[in-house]
Order: C-alpha cells, then structure tokens, then sequence
C-alpha cells in the first residue's frame, strides 16, 4: 500500500506536517511519501514556454501512484495556504487526473480554536472538481497544533489521537477498497 502525505505548510516545524506524519505511522504498513509542496507559483506563461516543471510532474506522478492520499493544512485567513492552492492549480494542468477516484483524508492544524475547519471545508470544495474519493469524517481538526505534539512529533492528546486512528482505519479501508 503507498500512502502520500501532503501538509500545506512549508515551514520546518509545521504542526501540519507533524499531522501527517502521525497519519503516516497510525494509518500503519505502507509505502510513504512526503509530496513536497515548494513549487513555482503556476504562471500560464511559464507553462507555455517551459511546459509542467519537473516538481510539478513529480507531484502529479506521486499522486497518480498513490493507494490514499492524507492532507493537513493550515488555515490562513480564513481559508486553505496559497502552497496548498498553489499545487492543486498545478497538478490540475497535468495529463490526466491523478485525483480521480483516490480515496482522500482531511486533517488539519491550526493555531486558532477552530484548528482549521474553515481550510477542511474550502479544501473539499477545491477538491471536488477532481474527483476523489473524499473521506467524510472522523473530522480531525487541532486547535493550537503546535502544542499538541511532543518532542518526538507524537501526538499528545489522547482524544485526538483517537480520532485521526479512525480516519486513517478508514482512509485504509477504502484504499483496501480499490477503485470503484
């Protein structure tokens, strides 16, 4: 099974990466991979004259070869990181439709109370339009991400732990499922 994380957020110490991280490791045996998300911004010209750069292809590719796909993200003003939109941008001027019928999980951390639920739901309508197969819930959002983690980047509070176990039971469950 090959599952790819993408976190919407560069920064080093990301809580969102963190996330996907622990999405990785509950979600259990399986292939994964870290899509790096520091990308060109899409420019039509530059897909003109140089054709889909080579970040961008490899990110199509590793979406097109992933079994389930788990997404954290940020929320930033209100809404999804312009990384994350960025890449979608991107991956949807790709040959084909990597996105199509792969079985998807949302998470998300954020600094605010909230922990990104305002990102969850602007990233499923950005999604939408590709066509995946998008996990409705558990809902994992985590309210003041960066202290919710350890120093070995685990997850410190037990009922979140719990809820983002079962999204990745189903998002396997799913993947398990194949196409449909």
């Amino acid at each position: 099974m090959k599952l790819l994380g993408i976190s919407g957020a560069l920064r080093g110490e990301s809580s969102n990466t963190k996330l996907v991280h622990e999405a990785a490791r509950l979600f259990g045996d399986a292939e994964f991979t870290l899509a790096d998300l520091n990308l060109p911004l899409y420019d039509g010209d530059l897909e003109q004259s140089e054709g889909i750069p080579p970040e961008v292809q490899r990110l199509a590719d590793q979406i097109a070869a992933a079994d389930a796909i788990a997404i954290s993200g940020p929320e930033y003003n209100k809404g999804i990181t312009g990384v994350l939109k960025n890449a979608l941008d991107w991956v949807s001027r790709t040959e084909g439709n990597p996105w199509r019928d792969k079985p998807v999980a949302i998470m998300s951390s954020a600094d605010g109370r909230a922990g990104g639920e305002r990102t969850q739901m602007m990233l499923r309508w950005c999604l939408v339009a590709f066509r995946p197969r998008i996990l409705q819930g558990p809902e994992v959002f985590l309210a003041k991400g960066r202290g919710q983690f350890d120093a070995a980047g685990r997850l410190t509070d037990a009922f979140a732990e719990k809820l983002l176990t079962e999204l990745m039971a189903a998002l396997r469950a799913e993947a398990a499922r194949g196409k449909p």
